[in-house]
């Protein structure tokens, strides 16, 4: 994939500005901003805009979804498994959670050469909804998307819009 995006550009950059906007979650947490979550729906929009995550894959190279029992199911049929030879080959359970993982990164259906995820249409719904920005519980999630401003270019990016959004306003 020659069109990549570089991911190593966006991480330098959310380093450089992650105390600022850190600060910046930190104090929207604590605000009563009636119109936070048409304001999180505008920054999201515009970060698509600049971002396409099938030109990065950062997150299926780094990080790990949580599968709910019923995806392990679905995407264990489909490729001929039961659902314990699936957990047994790519999972595990996070003690502290409970939370289904992948045992490793990257992530073993996401095609490194191609960039692509090779389950696309039976990916987790942590996939699909990564990086989870438009939310209710946006302020709960604060911590996330601070740890994950490096990760996520589109998260950085949202980030950065959301700042320039309600400080404007």
């Amino acid at each position: 994939m020659n069109d990549k995006i570089n991911v190593a550009t966006y991480r330098n950059r959310a380093y450089r500005k992650k105390k600022v906007l850190t600060a910046f979650l930190k104090k929207l947490a604590k605000k009563n901003i009636p119109q936070l979550s048409k304001f999180t729906k505008a920054a999201e929009a515009e970060a698509w805009k600049q971002i396409d995550c099938q030109k990065c894959g950062n997150c299926c190279m780094t990080m790990t979804p949580t599968w709910k029992k019923s995806e392990v199911k679905k995407l264990a049929a489909r490729l001929g498994m039961t659902y314990t030879e699936f957990y047994d080959k790519w999972l595990y359970t996070e003690e502290s959670t409970g939370d289904i993982m992948n045992a490793s990164t990257p992530c073993q259906f996401f095609d490194v050469a191609n960039g692509l995820c090779t389950v696309y249409e039976l990916r987790p719904h942590d996939c699909a909804t990564f990086p989870h920005l438009y939310r209710k519980d946006f302020k709960d999630q604060i911590e996330v998307y601070t740890a994950n401003l490096h990760r996520c270019p589109a998260t950085l990016v949202a980030i950065e819009q959301l700042q320039k959004i309600v400080e404007s306003k």
